[in-house]
């Protein structure tokens, strides 16, 4: 069995790793660390886990790093790199955080307004999309899962610019994201009163993601890409639905999907014309993909959802982390989407 610590395990992406790595084949939880309810049982914290066993939480200052084969961190950015900063070199890490997903230190101070305290360190850490980097992946000591926004556009847009089946101009992405998105501390906007019977766009302008698109998408395109994303908060709890607007002909969109991920276990390609909803991938590691006609000739809609808490991130986590520890890449991950 391999030794796992989550840091950042009262969040909600700790949470969800605690609930895959119970059902892991080759896991066990050696450490559950989370300094603000440190001392707590964690069902103190998540009374669904009074029956199950697990370590009580601790701080960070207990933490042994040593005596773990592979940590993972879901602390929010520019926490996230001061903690991995004291990690790095003594186990392997996955970080959940956007600390470390961009390439450039310009690009995460111009993105993130903030120093990086660990350029050093982000030079030798892999960008954690599964499915286009699991060689890298294999060997990394550090890998910077994606953003889960980033995740649902990249899937779909990654293979049809490399392969030069669709325009760079003009991609626009429409998405929308459950709550959970935004992390478990109290926010005024994520209030029950304040999001239910709305939707609502949220920076969309300037969003984040828009670093990682910009990163993966010219990288595959070997050209310089630029979408135009505006996401939208909805009142779920948790899943992404992105509508993509893209320039193509449609028969050969379909088909460099469909063979791109033949092979794929999470991610599928439904018949040309249906499109999915995020009530087929909840609660699972699936990624599902439509492609659609538009009324305009040469215009075609992609659609992609994902579960933001599981292949949005912490299933990729996981993912990922089978991959370094030279397990099976889907161990721990059949769980079938929850219906209803």
């Amino acid at each position: 069995m391999k030794k796992i610590t989550i840091i950042g395990a009262s969040g909600y992406t700790g949470l969800e790793l605690v609930r895959i790595v119970l059902n892991h084949p080759h896991f066990e939880i050696a450490n559950l660390v989370a300094d603000s309810n440190a001392g707590k049982a964690y069902s103190e914290v998540y009374p669904s886990f009074e029956n199950t066993a697990l370590p009580d939480l601790i701080s960070l200052a207990e933490l042994n790093p040593e005596e773990c084969d592979l940590i993972f961190c879901g602390l929010p950015h520019t926490t996230s790199q001061r903690v991995i900063k004291g990690l790095f070199g003594r186990t392997r890490i996955v970080d959940l955080s956007a600390d470390f997903r961009l390439q450039k230190i310009s690009e995460y101070q111009k993105w993130y307004d903030t120093q990086h305290l660990a350029p050093e360190i982000q030079e030798k850490a892999v960008y954690g999309l599964t499915e286009f980097y699991r060689k890298e992946i294999s060997s990394a000591h550090l890998v910077a899962c994606t953003g889960c926004n980033a995740a649902t556009g990249l899937y779909p847009l990654i293979p049809l610019l490399e392969k030069g089946v669709i325009s760079p101009e003009g991609i626009i992405l429409d998405l929308k994201a459950g709550v959970s998105g935004a992390g478990r501390a109290a926010k005024v906007n994520t209030l029950f009163a304040e999001l239910s019977e709305g939707c609502q766009p949220y920076n969309p302008v300037y969003h984040r993601h828009l670093a990682e698109f910009d990163q993966e998408l010219t990288k595959f395109a070997n050209k310089q890409v630029e979408v135009s994303f505006t996401p939208h908060l909805i009142p779920m709890n948790r899943g992404i639905l992105a509508t993509i607007y893209v320039e193509g002909m449609i028969d050969e969109i379909y088909q460099t999907l469909a063979e791109r991920y033949m092979k794929e276990r999470f991610i599928h390609v439904l018949p040309m014309g249906k499109a999915p909803s995020t009530r087929h991938v909840r609660g699972s590691n699936f990624v599902f993909l439509g492609v659609m006609e538009d009324r305009i000739t040469g215009k075609v809609k992609l659609f992609s959802v994902l579960d933001n808490l599981t292949k949005g991130s912490s299933g990729q986590a996981i993912q990922n982390a089978n991959i370094m520890l030279g397990l099976d890449e889907g161990s721990g991950l059949s769980m079938i989407p929850l219906v209803p």
